[in-house]
This record gives structure tokens, sequence and C-alpha cells, in this order.
């Protein structure tokens, strides 16, 4: 059945995990904290999807291209938080910064794109699915979808958390790592959603993508023009498991930030901007 490919897709990894790379020098890691609310979250949205395809006709289509989009994100996103490219990142912050850019770039994009929103509230018990139907009807959640507001707040998150201070205690402790990456998840989730389906029009997305571009670029330049690391905890290491110095891997950490991390920002922009003049085009031939 059809219906069957988003969702085998969304649990494949799931087998995979279940073997502790800590113990078989995988390099998996495998936190309740961290997979626990994973799994749950694509066991919802699976027996959400379910029932809405269930009751769908015309719309299954469109359906089922939302399925692959979040399915895919949720993929990005556990292998972000759960292969060995998090356990890597402990050692070196080029690792750590690639994790990052997939979470907040790649993973919170495909899963704003995929709208899980009707899926997931599907997948709860009926008093909890009017409950959060009211929980999103609240006036906050219209303001911080606003574009300016959620370009600020991820500016506010990425900037703070790459502060020395901060950044050196989600290293050092499991807790405030945890806090970084939801702040991470939760205002790139915010922000791709504003921009996507926000009020505020598509060129005010474009402009707030531009300008998270600079955002996001200076930082990353700072860290690559920085001839001595910032921060403790990858200092504390010496060279890393591919011989860089910690100098040299905040250097490339900042280059990734700055350039891929920049450019995809700007490719969002320039794509928006292109779907905008498509629509004036085709409103001034209807006029015409």
């Amino acid at each position: 059945m059809r219906i069957a490919a988003p969702l085998v897709l969304l649990l494949a990894a799931t087998p995979a995990l279940a073997h502790d790379g800590q113990d078989h020098g995988a390099g998996w890691s495998l936190d309740p904290l961290v997979t626990v609310p994973l799994l749950l979250g694509a066991l919802v949205y699976a027996l959400g999807f379910r029932r809405l395809w269930n009751r769908a006709d015309r719309g299954r289509p469109a359906l089922r291209r939302e399925g692959w989009l979040f399915g895919l994100g949720w993929l990005v996103l556990a292998g972000s938080l759960m292969s060995p490219l998090h356990e890597a990142g402990e050692r070196s912050f080029t690792m750590h910064m690639i994790e990052h850019e997939l979470i907040m770039l790649v993973a919170a994009l495909l899963i704003v794109a995929g709208r899980p929103g009707p899926a997931l509230l599907w997948g709860v018990p009926n008093d909890l699915r009017g409950a959060g139907a009211s929980l999103a009807r609240w006036p906050v959640w219209r303001i911080l979808a606003d574009p300016i507001v959620a370009t600020v707040l991820q500016a506010l998150a990425i900037w703070a958390w790459h502060a020395p201070g901060l950044f050196d205690l989600a290293l050092k402790s499991t807790g405030w790592h945890i806090a970084q990456h939801l702040s991470f998840i939760v205002t790139a989730l915010l922000f791709w959603w504003a921009m996507l389906f926000g009020r505020g029009g598509q060129g005010t997305a474009i402009l707030c993508l531009f300008l998270t571009s600079m955002i996001g670029g200076l930082l990353g330049a700072l860290m690559a023009l920085s001839s001595s690391p910032w921060y403790d905890g990858y200092a504390a290491l010496g060279l890393t498991p591919e011989g860089l110095s910690p100098a040299q891997d905040q250097q490339l950490a900042g280059l990734i930030m700055w350039i891929p991390g920049g450019t995809f920002h700007l490719a969002a922009a320039v794509w928006l901007l292109w779907k905008w003049l498509k629509a004036s085009e085709a409103r001034d031939a209807a006029q015409a």
C-alpha cells in the first residue's frame, strides 16, 4: 500500500538505533532524553498520518508528499542527534557545527515543509486533540510566527549559545547540551514556519532570509578569522581525530557556518523571490 512508504521511511532507522553504539564501538548515542521524544513523535505522526490517509480522497497526493518531507526531516534530525556524528562533535567543533547546521537548516525545513500539525493532532487521543487545537489558536503563536519575530529569536539563540561561556557550559553538562539543541530545534522550526507560511508576506520572508544569512555569516566569519580558539572545552582536548589543532578546527567550523550556511539561506531567499515574481506575472496575465 502506497501509504506505507513515508511511514516505513519514518521508522526505518529504529532497528539500527537499537544497537547501543557506545558499547559496541559504533558511536551511536541513545540517551533516553533524546531517543524517547524522537520515537514518540514519529509514532504519533505515523498514527495520525494513517488516520488522515483513511479519511482523505483527493488530498492523498499532497498528504503523501507531506509524509515524505516529514519522514526525511525526522531521519535527518534523528541522525544528527543519535548517529556517530553527535559523538564526533564531542571532540571536534567542526563536527559539532555540521550537526547544528543539519538540525537547523535541513531537518527543520523538511519537517516544516511537511506540515506535520494535522497528522500530529490526529495521532493523539480526542481530548488532547481538542486541547492542542485550542492551543494552536492562541494569539501568542501569531506573534511568534511573525517572520521578523522568528528571525530575531533564532538569531538570539545562535549568538547566545555560541558565546564562550554558554557553549562551554553545554560541553560540560548533558542537561545544558540538551537545552542548547532544544532551543536550536524550536527556533529553527519557528523560523522556517514563519518563512514558508507566516503572515508577513513573501517580501518580508525574503528580507528575513537575507538578514539571517548575514547574521549567521558574520558569526561564522568571526570564528573562521580568529587565530585562537574560543572554547576551553575544545582547546583542552588538543588535536581532533582528524589532526586539526583547536584553532584550525574552529576556523573550519566557522567556514561551514559562514559559507554553506549563508548560501543555504540565500538560496531559500532566491527561491521565494522566484515564486513571488512568478505569482506576480500570473496575476498580471490574468488581469490583462
